[in-house]
């Protein structure tokens, strides 16, 4: 006898998390007759600042058919390439972590043992490794265009993500969502229903009196954490002994003119700034540590370094770094804020809502709850939160700056070992280890520890074959040719202009 379907979903919470839950699940079950609805309240704000993402968003748009045109025009969005770090390795210097490959990115002939031999010979005259890597050129040049599926064309080797409006990218998905079936009940959540036995969430209650049952409950109520924490009492993991970041001023400021096609993120004394272009403004925020910036003294900072006039006053956000020991309790799943943050230097924040509706979907339960699709989806989106976190430590472990309490502390701290064996690997080797389903792959890491001066010692003994003069030529051209590739371009603003600028 097949088991008992799920009957009603119902999601917890809206915002860009509890609505990209909802269009997706929809998509997965409606014709299986699950009903899905949305419980939210007007009343109660959300985090919706200017938002930066990583190239997967544009496989979940795909996945519940929204068009990438469609998305732009409705978000005020533009096109990210990658994110620029400046004085991250030391005041002055600034390097590229770009999306998409250095052509090759593996193996003993790979983009970076070519650099760095050549670098042992000619010194300065080698370029950037930045200099490799099409979006990087791309981006330093304002230009943009879509990457052309011939791999024998420079325009091959390069990804990209965007930068839009989080709210209005809610509202975007809210639209879809009830255009296809979804219910949106409007309410604040007092109450909580749970089953004697099984501990299992049975129903919620609204202010009003109403009463809204479900099998599977998917908590999107953000830092709240209504369901996971409130209700089932799910341990928090800290993260803040690596990274003690704490609070975000976030600001809009006037539209820049060039409307570069990356994110910035600019080190300060106590954490960093980040610098998003939208088509309408731009998003800028200072993430840092109220151990060592006062609140006062970064929202002072943050204004003096904003590149246009402001358009609104500052608004701070608090919050701890860290997630949930559990993500899917008992027939309850914490996606988004809820589950957990890690601060948004990588832009993964959209990613590991992504990630964490993606893998219950190819999980999902019937009326059973066979526990060991809960441990699974558990094992798998710890993994992923705690890869990523060691991806953000990194920033901060391999930086030289010495300037402050803040960046001397982050040089001294001791490491998860996870990430230090990584850190050491490629000391010594070059090579990057990587597990199954990593959100940064060989290119990022590579990117990050060349930016952040860590070069290899030792040389792949395969490179010796080849002839040294060869070596520094094939750069050479490599690097000429991008460049000349990227210069025949549109600038990223008049790409905009022809194919997805925004109305009003």
């Amino acid at each position: 006898m097949t088991p008992p379907r799920l009957r009603r979903i119902l999601v917890v919470g809206g915002g860009t998390a509890g609505w990209m839950a909802a269009c997706a699940l929809n998509q997965a079950v409606r014709l299986g007759g699950t009903r899905v609805e949305l419980v939210e309240s007007d009343a109660i704000g959300i985090v919706g600042v200017g938002e930066a993402t990583v190239p997967t968003i544009r496989q979940f748009n795909q996945d519940i058919g929204l068009d990438e045109v469609t998305f732009l025009k409705a978000t005020q969005g533009t096109f990210k390439l990658g994110i620029e770090f400046r004085d991250w390795r030391g005041p002055g210097n600034r390097f590229f972590h770009g999306f998409g490959d250095y052509v090759v990115n593996t193996g003993p002939y790979s983009t970076l043992n070519h650099w760095l031999v050549a670098r042992d010979l000619v010194g300065d005259a080698a370029g950037d490794f930045d200099a490799y890597h099409m979006a990087a050129v791309m981006a330093y040049a304002g230009r943009f265009a879509a990457p052309d599926k011939d791999p024998r064309s420079p325009y091959h080797y390069f990804s990209y993500a965007f930068h839009f409006d989080a709210g209005l990218y809610a509202r975007l998905l809210r639209t879809k969502a009830e255009r296809e079936g979804v219910v949106r009940h409007e309410g604040r959540i007092t109450g909580t229903d749970l089953d004697p036995e099984t501990g299992f969430i049975r129903g919620v209650r609204l202010e009003d009196g109403r009463d809204l049952s479900a099998d599977l409950f998917i908590d999107c109520s953000g830092f709240t954490s209504l369901m996971a924490d409130k209700v089932l009492g799910e341990p928090f993991l800290d993260y803040s002994r690596w990274l003690p970041v704490d609070r975000a001023w976030a600001v809009p400021s006037a539209r820049l003119g060039a409307l570069p096609p990356y994110t910035r993120a600019t080190a300060l004394e106590g954490g960093w700034q980040w610098r998003i272009p939208l088509q309408h403004r731009t998003g800028n925020g200072y993430v840092f540590s109220s151990a060592h910036v006062s609140e006062d003294e970064a929202r002072a900072r943050l204004l003096a370094n904003l590149d246009g006039a402001a358009l609104d006053e500052p608004r701070l956000l608090r919050f701890k770094t860290g997630r949930r020991q559990r993500f899917w309790v008992r027939n309850c799943v914490a996606i988004g804020l809820s589950s957990g943050f890690v601060e948004p230097l990588e832009s993964t924040s959209i990613s590991l809502i992504q990630g964490g509706i993606t893998r219950l979907i190819s999980l999902l339960p019937d009326q059973t709850f066979n526990p060991a699709l809960a441990a699974e989806y558990n094992r798998i989106q710890a993994l992923e939160f705690d890869r990523i976190r060691d991806f953000i430590i990194m920033h901060y472990a391999l930086t030289q700056r010495d300037d402050t309490d803040f960046w001397r502390e982050r040089r001294t701290m001791t490491l998860p070992d996870s990430l230090a064996q990584r850190i050491e690997t490629f000391r010594e080797t070059g090579h990057v280890v990587l597990l199954n389903e990593e959100t940064f792959v060989t290119p990022s890491w590579q990117a990050l520890f060349v930016g952040l001066g860590l070069v290899p010692t030792r040389r792949d003994p395969l490179m010796a074959a080849r002839q040294r003069d060869e070596i520094v030529e094939s750069l050479r051209l490599r690097r000429s040719s991008l460049a000349q590739a990227a210069a025949r371009l549109p600038t990223h603003a008049e790409f905009i202009a022809r194919h997805c600028r925004a109305g009003g």
